[in-house]
């Protein structure tokens, strides 16, 4: 999966293929060591020794997801040195690690009976 970096106008209706790569685009972040790495990207752009230490997964775990990350056009790196600096590659994604986490906050602050559909 690679998304665009590409700005058009987005259709009303989404289309088969938009939503293919929305849920290609979910299923990554629903993991919690990649979201974890997104998350600490929002702050800035970072290196493999720092992000190990953030999400404390082994390093080669790390790089791995960083790999994933890579490979779907959701974070770019440069390179620093001997060091690889990884950086979020759009700033859409900030917005939806902060809402996906806001969920989860709101779902472990919720009491009660599920509202009902509207």
């Amino acid at each position: 999966m690679h998304l665009s970096s590409a700005h058009h106008a987005h259709p009303l209706t989404p289309g088969e293929e938009q939503f293919a790569l929305a849920a290609e685009l979910l299923a990554l972040l629903g993991d919690r060591t990649r979201l974890t790495l997104l998350h600490a990207l929002k702050e800035g752009e970072a290196d493999v020794g720092t992000l190990t230490e953030v999400c404390g997964a082994a390093r080669p775990a790390v790089s791995q997801h960083l790999a994933r990350l890579r490979l779907a056009g959701l974070v770019s790196t440069r390179k620093e040195g001997r060091r690889v600096i990884y950086s979020l590659r759009h700033s859409h994604l900030e917005r939806l690690v902060a809402e996906a986490l806001n969920v989860a906050d709101h779902r472990m602050t919720e009491t009660g009976p599920d509202p009902a559909p509207q």
